[in-house]
């Protein structure tokens, strides 16, 4: 692949704004149709300084469509793939955006900066630009586009300081990352570390633009192309122009994960002893993931059950506030597409609605009372999104997520969505699935495979259910009530399975399940069971 970074001269004289900007259009024009990809500099429609909030957005919305269009046309003249960084205008004001072009000239992807730097967030009153920043205060994992087969990762100026994303962003499996970027206050020699380490990180090639203080400046600049193994192709320091170059992305670095270890990217590595609750967002109140924790564990059945409706946010989190390792949950698709949480297909015995819960828009069902027939004391609760669970519990509890479905097939769309929240949220090794259905089990697996799985019970093959967790390859069984024998939970664990149990609500029939061997056991009755069996 044949890639060119564009670097042009920035200027801190607004009156340099216009032959800053025809300069940049200079060398964009320069391209020719040699190349595939062709990437521009952080703010391409503001190539100078302005100095106040109303001069920023005013140059912007000047040289915006111009930069854009030309940006289209390169792509097609050149039959390259193009990425600038120019505003974005939404309904809420303009954000920070990374525009990628593919070789028709079509946008095909669109990133907002994942770290608005602090010029970017402050009001004009206190001296900044007041974009649109709110979308950064929400979760979300790593933008990543594919094109032509290439999948595209994306960092912006302030988000190169951010190390802790590299790792989500590796986790994404990345080829290139796009660096679109000022960094007007790093020496080239920072820099140069910053973008040798994000490089080694990810696995990924970096090319970066950036803009040329002039040609004696030892700060900012070094716009360049970086080989995931940390090689330095181009750095371009403080010259002004464009620098081509061919990288192979069939080359990866793969290194020993530790002495004699296998061949692994070095992010791979460090997945391996990652220790989240140390130094991840929310500190010791993150647990360990599904894999680390040990048992024998206490499972809070639709949250603690007895003492608030099941499936419901004071169930859920009764159970964790308890100490909880595990809480279930079953999850159902709405009509609309929406992910909630509720056991039963039908309504009838959980709210005062009637039906089938898939045969309703979940403003349907919110208009419901899955409170009142609990208790008096809990009418008015609404049914839960499976969001808000994970809003309020990812990385807090072990969650076994139970896909409830009536075939042996799932929708598509639905299981794309569930998968996405649980990686939005940063959680795929704090939950695992329980599914019954052989197909739907494949299903699941297939797309995501490193979500751990749980077998459930199918009444046709009741007593084959550890050798259908052994056929998929999952990681636990849940045995149901009086189908389990002693030798199926010892032929589970003989091959790494961890066996779960549905389920008690008593002193006896809990120590009966443990006796059997048992790695966790389900119960309604959350305080009762755990005082008793974890001492």
């Amino acid at each position: 692949m044949k890639c060119c970074i564009i670097q042009p001269y920035y200027s801190f004289d607004v009156n340099d704004t216009e032959k800053c900007f025809n300069d940049m259009v200079e060398l964009l024009d320069r391209c020719d149709a040699s190349l595939d990809l062709i990437v521009l500099p952080e703010y391409s429609d503001i190539p100078a300084v302005q100095g106040s909030k109303e001069k920023f957005h005013e140059t912007m919305e000047r040289y915006n469509s111009i930069i854009l269009e030309k940006a289209v046309g390169a792509a097609k003249r050149c039959n390259a793939i193009v990425f600038v960084n120019a505003g974005f205008e939404t309904e809420t004001g303009w954000r920070n955006t990374t525009h990628a072009i593919d070789r028709n000239g079509n946008i095909v992807g669109r990133y907002f900066k994942a770290h608005p730097a602090p010029s970017e967030v402050k009001t004009e009153a206190q001296g900044g630009n007041e974009l649109d920043v709110g979308y950064s205060y929400l979760p979300a994992e790593p933008y990543v586009i594919e094109i032509e087969g290439i999948r595209f990762g994306f960092m912006t100026c302030y988000d190169f300081y951010f190390y802790e994303s590299f790792a989500p962003l590796a986790r994404k499996n990345v080829d290139v990352i796009i660096g679109c970027s000022h960094q007007r206050t790093d020496t080239h020699q920072a820099l140069s570390i910053i973008n040798r380490f994000l490089c080694y990180n990810t696995n990924a090639y970096l090319i970066r633009s950036s803009v040329s203080l002039g040609e004696d400046s030892e700060i900012c600049g070094c716009s360049c192309v970086i080989a995931p193994n940390g090689d330095v192709i181009v750095d371009m320091k403080s010259k002004i122009g464009l620098e081509i170059c061919e990288i192979d992305l069939k080359k990866k670095y793969y290194k020993p994960a530790g002495f004699g270890g296998a061949l692994k990217s070095h992010y791979e590595y460090i997945e391996e002893g990652r220790r989240p609750w140390l130094y991840r967002n929310g500190g010791a109140s993150v647990v360990q993931f599904d894999d680390y924790m040990p048992y024998p564990r206490v499972c809070a059945h639709r949250g603690f059950s007895t003492v608030a409706p099941e499936n419901s946010m004071p169930a859920f989190g009764a159970a964790v506030s308890l100490g909880a390792e595990e809480i279930e949950f079953d999850l159902w698709a709405t009509k609309d597409g929406e992910i909630v949480s509720c056991h039963d297909d039908t309504l009838d015995r959980v709210s005062n609605g009637t039906g089938k819960i898939y045969d309703h828009t979940l403003a349907e069902l919110e208009a419901l009372d899955f409170g009142a027939k609990f208790s008096d004391k809990f009418a008015g609760l609404k049914i839960v999104r499976f969001e808000e669970i994970l809003q309020k519990f990812a990385g807090r509890v072990i969650m076994n997520i139970h896909i409830k479905t009536l075939s042996d097939t799932y929708d598509v769309k639905a299981m794309e969505k569930i998968v996405s929240l649980i990686r939005r949220y940063d959680c795929e090794k704090h939950v695992y699935f329980m599914i019954s259905h052989d197909g739907v089990i494949k299903q699941f697996m297939d797309y995501a495979p490193d979500i751990n799985m749980c077998v459930g019970h199918l009444g046709t093959r009741a007593w084959e259910i550890v050798d259908r967790a052994i056929e998929h390859g999952a990681q636990k069984v849940q045995f149901y009530e009086q189908y389990v024998t002693k030798e199926m939970v010892e032929k589970a664990h003989a091959h790494g399975i961890k066996c779960n149990a549905f389920y008690a609500d008593d002193i006896a029939t809990a120590k009966h399940w443990f006796d059997l061997g048992v790695d966790t056991l389900l119960t309604n009755n959350y305080l009762e069971i755990s005082k008793e069996f974890k001492k």
